[in-house]
């Protein structure tokens, strides 16, 4: 179900039975298989008022979602439908349709509030339904906005200025949809002809003075225009004046159906099909139905356990899910191509080193693209030492391929070497000479082999040591040799097996040396990247703070323009925690700077680098970022 195509009918997401919300076990598991973004609509309004009909409209199918053709409320808890995006390639549109607000055979009240402020978070799209028109009955009924800030919360802690939390819903909360059902009205103000957003736009205007009815009205107008920046308003005409047709609309056929009404949800269907956004979280995290599937556990058990759903905790649980899997789709990576592209042996130490650091390089990659909120790091730490512990297995590997196939070429070419001296061929006069010639031929043929690796030189040495005591007999028992000469082939052969010794030695120093240089360009790497995804992160969240600074600017130029003076001097305080927020996310950039030190300081001894090394690549790059 990876693409969602073959859910052919909705399912309970949220159930809801004697006032008691609980997660749909089986939703969930169609959610936890896909992994494309999804676009979330959800849709709320009091019941039998035809959300589901509109939410069937979007699915593309008369049927699906119940239509219920009496004054009894068919859908309870929250619904769901998964079907691909018809115009957004890769993504799949998640319908939420929820049971009806008001509904008197309901107990607790608050059961609407909560479902309410689910469909809010849950959503990228939030339509809220209604009849007749938008005046201040509908406003009235629309009471449950008014209680998002006692319900939601965008930080676990409060702020330090005692700014309210609902400021920055506006960085996370959806678009806002209007959809008034069975409207009658001329869409005219003032004699003269408005649109729809219009419309809704004047209905959202503060009435003035300081008594209740107009406090009452205003609440939830302040709390759409402060919640909601984006928002759009569909009017419809009655679908059809037939009421035996009405009670069973979803089987009749289109056009039995008013025409106007016909291109009314023509027009409602293709905006929210090309203009809704895809799911995100704070900083442009984008949701997919695996994240969704947690956000929706997460939610609706911080409800169940008597707290308020929070933001940045579903993002932190979020965070530990998704950056478990971010690791191991990126060690599985590195394992991968490390095992495409190696060839045991490799010539050279170093061969294998920059393989390495290449497939290291597209691995770390890989957890940058697929996590976030790492904010201590923890998780690109676990990468790294698996990482180290695959290379170390890899190269364990290349050195044991290497042995075995050097050993085997030695075998090959000292058969005649070792059926000589069975044979007692150089135990004559002059043997001692020609053995040399045999032993030099085979060093000069096990040098023209190519790609014999690592442990080319220290196989060589091994066999020359082990023909170390036979050379000696052969060199005691050459008659054609005087004393002195004896003791000077002696002489020349321990300077021989001396000089090899020392290049081996040589080339074992070389080696640690590349090892060396391997482990800091692996630290580097882990710095570069992680100082690159957390300036995007600084970006990103520049970006949301201007957005929410620019919105709260454009409320108060609004309030002051419609002569509501002291609100717009309230907003005063939420401008300048917003102004603040900003100067410090431009100025100060030491965060980052911790980040690398713990980066430099705990990678770099997980690597066993030289702490020269780790000092001077994590000074270099570090002391950009601790300035304040």
């Amino acid at each position: 179900m990876a693409s969602g195509s073959n859910m052919m009918a909705p399912i309970c997401l949220v159930e809801n039975i004697n006032g008691q919300l609980s997660v749909n076990q089986e939703a969930l598991q169609i959610l936890g298989q896909i992994s494309q973004p999804v676009v979330v609509v959800a849709i709320v309004g009091l019941y039998r008022t035809g959300k589901s009909y509109l939410m069937n409209c979007l699915a593309g199918q008369k049927h699906g979602f119940p239509l219920g053709s009496t004054v009894q409320s068919e859908t309870k808890g929250i619904w769901m439908w998964c079907v691909p995006h018809p115009s957004k390639p890769n993504h799949i549109l998640v319908l939420l349709d929820t049971e009806g607000l008001g509904d008197v055979e309901k107990g607790d009240p608050k059961n609407d509030s909560w479902i309410f402020a689910l469909a809010v978070l849950l959503s990228s799209v939030f339509i809220y339904n209604s009849m007749g028109t938008i005046n201040h009955q509908a406003l009235e009924q629309l009471h449950y906005v008014t209680e998002l800030t006692e319900l939601i919360r965008a930080k676990s802690s409060p702020t330090p200025d005692e700014v309210d939390d609902s400021v920055e819903f506006v960085s996370f909360f959806p678009d806002f949809v209007w959809t008034v059902r069975d409207f009658t009205l001329e869409l005219k103000l003032n004699g003269h002809p408005i649109t729809e957003d219009e419309y809704l736009e004047n209905a959202l205007k503060l009435l003035p003075g300081r008594n209740s009815k107009a406090q009452i009205s205003n609440l939830p107008k302040e709390c759409i225009r402060h919640f909601f920046p984006k928002r759009k308003c569909f009017v419809f005409d009655r679908p059809t004046h037939d009421k035996e047709l009405l009670a069973n609309i979803e089987n009749i056929a289109e056009h039995q159906l008013d025409p106007q009404f016909q291109e009314q949800t023509k027009n409602f269907c293709s905006y929210i099909l090309t203009q809704s956004r895809t799911k995100t979280l704070r900083e442009g995290i984008m949701v997919t139905g695996k994240r969704l599937q947690t956000l929706v556990v997460t939610y609706v058990g911080a409800i169940n356990s008597g707290a308020v759903p929070c933001l940045e905790n579903a993002v932190t649980t979020l965070a530990q899910i998704e950056n478990s899997v971010a690791v191991q789709k990126a060690a599985d990576h590195y394992s991968e191509q490390m095992a495409q592209q190696v060839r045991f042996p490799t010539d050279t130490l170093q061969e294998l080193l920059d393989l390495h650091a290449a497939c290291e390089k597209e691995a770390i990659e890989i957890f940058m693209e697929k996590s976030f909120k790492d904010e201590k790091q923890e998780f690109q730490k676990k990468l790294v030492e698996i990482i180290k512990d695959k290379k170390d297995d890899f190269m364990l590997q290349n050195e044991e391929e290497s042995v075995k196939y050097c050993q085997a070429t030695l075998d090959q070419l000292s058969v005649a070497l070792v059926e000589s001296i069975s044979a007692g061929t150089f135990f004559v006069p002059g043997g001692h000479k020609l053995y040399l010639e045999t032993k030099e031929r085979i060093e000069r043929d096990y040098g023209k082999v190519p790609r014999k690796g690592v442990k080319a030189n220290e196989v060589l040495q091994s066999f020359l040591q082990s023909q170390m005591a036979i050379e000696k007999s052969i060199l005691q028992a050459d008659k054609a040799l005087t004393d002195g000469e004896k003791a000077m082939a002696a002489e020349r052969a321990r300077k021989e097996a001396a000089e090899k010794e020392q290049k081996l030695m040589r080339q074992k120093l070389k080696e640690q040396e590349q090892q060396m240089e391997a482990q800091k360009r692996s630290l580097e790497e882990n710095i570069t990247q992680v100082k690159e995804k957390l300036e995007r992160e600084r970006e990103s969240m520049i970006r949301e703070q201007n957005m929410m600074l620019e919105h709260k600017l454009k409320i108060q130029e609004e309030l002051l323009k419609d002569g509501f003076r002291k609100k717009s001097e309230e907003m005063n305080a939420e401008i300048n925690h917003l102004k603040n927020m900003i100067d410090t996310t431009q100025n100060d950039t030491s965060w980052i700077g911790k980040a690398i030190a713990t980066i430099g300081t705990e990678f770099g001894s997980l690597l066993l680098a030289p702490a020269k090394l780790i000092s001077g690549v994590v000074r270099g790059i570090g002391s950009l970022f601790n300035k304040k």
